[in-house]
């Protein structure tokens, strides 16, 4: 699997605390994510779970997608994703607006049913947006260092 954009040092180094099964999971979906969006910016937080959210512009409100990492598993999030055509009924869960697809393997989204929502929630997110944005295919980490 090739990277196009390096793993932010901040989410790298408590990427390496988690089961290396789901890292690899992480990191496909990631490359996949960031190969059908490659201007989107990427998100760090680390709050309930080590979260990378793509987004059209440097806002938390303006994402598409995100992918948290939990003890034992790994979603891909769609922020508005009750809004989203899922003909297929792939997405799960039951928020006022977040739906996700529970990833277990690269099958589980390196598909055309997957790629069709993530581009359809990178126009909803774009039709949605307040103001354009002048800050594209950037990492921003949101990661509060711990002081010692």
């Amino acid at each position: 699997m090739k990277i196009s954009r390096p793993i932010h040092p901040d989410f790298l180094s408590l990427l390496a605390f988690k089961d290396p099964d789901l890292v690899y999971l992480f990191k496909d979906l990631r490359e996949y994510i960031l190969d059908l969006c490659p201007d989107s910016n990427e998100l760090l937080y680390h709050t309930h779970a080590l979260t990378a959210v793509f987004s059209i512009s440097d806002k938390l409100s303006d994402a598409f997608c995100m992918l948290p990492i939990y003890t034992n598993h790994l979603n891909l999030g769609f922020n508005k994703g009750t809004l989203l055509k899922d003909p297929e009924k792939l997405l799960t869960g039951t928020g006022n607006l977040i739906r996700h697809i529970n990833v277990n393997e690269p099958g589980d989204y390196r598909n055309p049913k997957v790629e069709d929502l993530i581009k359809e929630a990178v126009d909803f997110a774009k039709k949605d947006m307040d103001r354009p944005t002048k800050s594209t295919g950037k990492t921003i980490s949101k990661i509060k260092k711990k002081q010692y």
